[in-house]
């Protein structure tokens, strides 16, 4: 190499080593900066639907994720935590909830504002897009009755961030994830002066994959635990990912496209008079011939494979030729686009009750999710207000409710595991399960949940590797709504009812 070109390179490698290295003193001094700031405070009350009045304090903190090292001198990530407390009560007396959403890359404010804390989002109970302006209102179903309420953005959601790349490569992992809000509720816990109080734990989507873990990992660490809260359950992610060679999804999925179709009006018959009437004949057919034909591949007989083919068009709606072209096995993405392509509209995902209008060209594109499009404009807007105008906090930082990076970005293997796995966090469960003989878990379903559907939450709770006995501790319940139950208010009533019914037994 000549030596003028030599030189060249070594000064933009050098230039490119300096960006670096500024980039990451940028980042560790905004670290520092948010770590730095008090935290932010105010104070409210509320009434129940009983007509008992609630008061609370509300703050919001950002807690430090140690390094690598826990006496790691600097830390890896700024988490915020959002709490409310109910002022003058002993710990004893009072427990704490640790709430966290999915994704990943999701922060809390779904939980937060959708169920569980004393605000809540409005939007329309059929899963339809909630029109501007947004606001939240008093919610007197509340979880805030039972629990003190702690909602955790994981880094990278909300206004939480890591310290650098190679901070970020642990934390953006199922593994990382856990250590790292295992740490996020100790420091909560002696921040506060809380370990007197019994310790709950909430996950929704992705957070029950992070809670059965979660739970785990916080036993072995001498953190007792009284219950955990599964919204939508994703414990097994090989339940829940069409991919080839994977048949599971295709027969835990059918139940709940039968009794979308039964929604949209495309069943007939027996199958059309109720959405129980569809679902219980999807879930009879897939124990006593789908789950078989499946197995069967290409060993299935012609007569036989014709009257699956029948069967799958009858429950879903879909003409059974699609059903044929598709080797019998209708995966989510085929069910969005071609069960409304008559209507020139597609299935919402996240909450299979709501649509969206195709393009004009009918592409099978999937550009967004008409179940998720429908509220979060309403989440973010009226969740930035409510931070703004009631504990100040409006930094000129971007909120992330759901960050795509995140979720793209995630190592999905655990320990030692290299290349491609399906994350399951059952087995931690499982073992939370049999170590804790004061564990209980309250599983809550969408019926209209096309991410998470019902029935693969069903399977996954089956599967735990727990006595007979145990699984009495487990308990599920199912509402008529989406992903996010609660945006339904009749559901979120529900939904409150079974958590005090739980809490009581």
């Amino acid at each position: 190499m000549p030596e003028t070109a030599e030189a060249a390179l070594t000064a933009e490698t050098s230039r490119s080593k300096d960006a670096d290295k500024d980039a990451a003193r940028r980042q560790r001094e905004r670290i520092e900066r948010l770590l730095a700031q008090p935290e932010a405070r105010a104070s409210g009350n509320l009434t129940l639907a009983d007509g008992r009045v609630l008061d609370y304090t509300l703050g919001a903190a950002f807690l430090p994720v140690p390094g690598k090292a826990l006496e790691a001198a600097e830390p890896d990530a700024a988490v915020m935590a959002t709490h409310y407390v109910m002022p003058g009560v002993a710990p004893a007396a009072r427990p704490v909830c640790f709430a966290f959403n999915g994704g990943p890359g999701s922060a809390s404010i779904w939980l937060h504002l959708g169920a569980l804390g004393p605000r809540r989002v409005v939007v329309p109970d059929d899963g339809a897009a909630a029109a501007p302006p947004h606001a939240v209102v008093d919610n007197p179903e509340t979880w805030f009755e039972a629990f003190d309420l702690v909602f955790v953005d994981p880094p990278h959601t909300g206004w939480s961030v890591a310290a650098g790349d190679e901070a970020r490569k642990r934390l953006w992992s199922v593994d990382g994830d856990v250590a790292a809000l295992a740490e996020v509720v100790r420091q909560w816990l002696t921040r506060h002066r809380r370990w007197g109080s019994p310790v709950y734990l909430a996950g929704e989507s992705y957070g029950t994959t992070r809670v059965a873990a979660l739970a785990d990992a916080l036993l072995a660490q001498g953190v007792g635990l009284a219950g955990l809260v599964l919204v939508s359950c994703a414990l097994d992610l090989q339940a829940l990912s069409f991919d080839p060679g994977n048949d599971l999804p295709h027969a835990l999925f059918l139940p709940a496209f039968a009794q979308t179709a039964q929604y949209h009006g495309l069943l007939s018959g027996a199958l059309a008079a109720s959405p129980e009437a569809a679902l219980a004949a999807a879930e009879e057919f897939v124990a006593a011939d789908y789950v078989a034909a499946l197995h069967a591949g290409a060993r299935l007989g012609s007569r036989a494979r014709s009257r699956i083919a029948r069967r799958v068009a009858e429950l879903t709606g879909l003409p059974r030729a699609l059903v044929e072209e598709k080797n019998l096995r209708i995966d989510d993405q085929t069910f969005f686009f071609e069960a409304l392509r008559p209507r020139g509209r597609i299935v919402g995902r996240l909450d299979a009750r709501a649509t969206g209008p195709m393009a004009a060209s009918r592409t099978r594109d999937w550009e967004f999710d008409p179940g998720i499009e429908a509220i979060a404009p309403a989440y973010t807007m009226a969740g930035l207000a409510y931070y703004a105008e009631v504990l100040g906090i409006a930094p000129e930082a971007r909120y992330e409710t759901l960050s795509h990076d995140a979720h793209k970005g995630w190592n999905w293997n655990r320990g030692e595991a290299r290349g491609n796995a399906y994350a399951c966090t059952r087995p931690d469960l499982a073992r939370a399960l049999r170590r804790s003989p004061h564990l209980r878990v309250l599983v809550a379903s969408g019926r209209y949940d096309l991410g998470t559907p019902a029935s693969a939450s069903d399977w996954s709770l089956a599967q735990l590797d727990i006595p007979p006995e145990l699984h009495a501790r487990v308990t599920h319940r199912y509402y008529d709504a989406g992903h996010m139950m609660y945006t339904n208010s009749a559901e979120l009533r529900r939904l409150k009812a079974d958590l005090r019914a739980w809490l009581a037994a």
